[in-house]
């Protein structure tokens, strides 16, 4: 059975490896570490840092030292952190895996990444309007691809992980967020999403190719977005959405062509990672229930890679099980489906509560947990994630 939290290297570096390994065993019950390799901006309360209690790691950088020479021809490489330069802390934990007793797990972000979207804002994501969202690389850009890809197989080949989590490798929505959002329109659940929806020249061109009228969809998506911004109260031209998905905008069959389309250079990105990946190494793909909104194809997803960190956060142990129970049955029973629960304040009030969640989880199919986030969260609550853990392995069993 697995189980993992998700850790970043700045709280290794601040508390101690030895003393983090050593929580993550004893007080989490873990078996890996879910190391973040590659990661985005932020601002992080550091409960239990000897050293700060604000973070603000570098935008976009990678937690180890990329090989120049698998990088020297590509049109976007990976930048690394400076807190880890004078530290080969990825290395140091896969070097220790047998005898630790703690698999590495390489929390790999893959397109999520501000600093590389506005230095090659020709590959980030484009709205039907031509507006760069700052925040994301395209998936059907193929310098973005090799990125993607080229960092997959160094980290797996170089690293040797258990397992390589792939967060952000589809597309992102507006929603996602950025700094000072403003929005005096208040735009409704669809329209927001279909603002987000990628109309760079990649997504354009392999759509032709695959007899998809991309022009058209964004045609559509332009006339919606412009009669939002001239109404006077918000109102939803698809109230279905996004309880029906991507089928709430039928009514327009070449913007339902695109959407439906838009899965493709998704899955297939996932696909070419896991075929890039060294065969020791899991890949799974970490997000939630919505992941169709950014082009993940449930039905495809086991035949791309492993399996799936399915992250719910906040639910009902009655919600926690469908929703388990449910993608269980959409990826089939071989494929890696693991639980991921949150331990933050706003999420889960009591041990009690992350007990049962995760006992819901293991009755409904999940194979294994993994916990946010261990520097982000008192040191109370690891013991909370020992609760879980053994209170899922007990279901499990029974």
């Amino acid at each position: 059975m697995d189980v993992s939290v998700w850790t970043y290297a700045w709280d290794m570096l601040d508390l101690g490896v030895e003393h983090v390994t050593g929580e993550l065993a004893s007080l989490a019950g873990a078996n890996h570490v879910s190391l973040a390799t590659s990661y985005h901006a932020g601002r992080f309360i550091q409960p239990r840092s000897n050293r700060r209690k604000i973070y603000f790691p570098e935008d976009g950088t990678v937690y180890y030292a990329p090989d120049a020479a698998l990088w020297n021809d590509a049109e976007i490489a990976p930048r690394q952190a400076a807190i880890t330069r004078d530290t080969d802390l990825v290395a140091r934990l896969s070097a220790a895996q047998d005898a630790a007793g703690l698999g590495l797990s390489a929390w790999t972000v893959c397109l999520h990444n501000t600093r590389l979207a506005s230095l090659y804002p020709g590959h980030a994501l484009t709205t039907a309007f031509g507006d760069r969202l700052a925040f994301g690389l395209c998936p059907s850009s193929p310098a973005a691809r090799f990125y993607a890809r080229t960092m997959v197989h160094e980290i797996t080949h170089r690293f040797r992980p258990a397992r390589i989590e792939l967060e952000t490798p589809g597309f992102l929505e507006v929603e996602h967020g950025f700094h000072h959002e403003k929005d005096g329109v208040s735009l409704t659940a669809d329209e927001s999403y279909l603002l987000s929806v990628c109309f760079c020249r990649y997504c354009l061109g392999r759509a032709e190719a695959a007899g998809v009228d991309g022009e058209a969809a964004r045609k559509a998506v332009v006339d919606i977005i412009c009669a939002a911004c001239d109404r006077d109260t918000p109102v939803s031209r698809f109230p279905e959405f996004p309880e029906k998905g991507i089928d709430a905008f039928a009514s327009v069959p070449a913007l339902h062509d695109y959407l439906v389309w838009r899965q493709d250079p998704v899955i297939s990105l996932i696909t070419e990672m896991r075929q890039l990946a060294h065969p020791d190494s899991q890949v799974l793909l970490v997000d939630g229930p919505a992941a169709w909104r950014g082009g993940v194809d449930f039905d495809r997803l086991a035949s791309a890679c492993d399996g799936m960190i399915l992250c719910l956060y906040g639910q009902t142990p009655q919600e926690t099980g469908a929703t388990v129970s449910a993608m269980r049955n959409r990826l089939g029973a071989d494929a890696k489906l693991i639980l991921g629960l949150s331990a933050f304040q706003s999420v889960v009030p009591s041990a009690e509560a992350l007990c049962h969640a995760a006992i819901a989880g293991a009755t409904a199919g999940a194979d294994g947990l993994n916990f946010y986030n261990y520097g982000l969260v008192a040191r109370p609550r690891l013991g909370w994630m020992g609760e879980a853990t053994a209170a899922f392995r007990a279901a499990r069993m029974s």
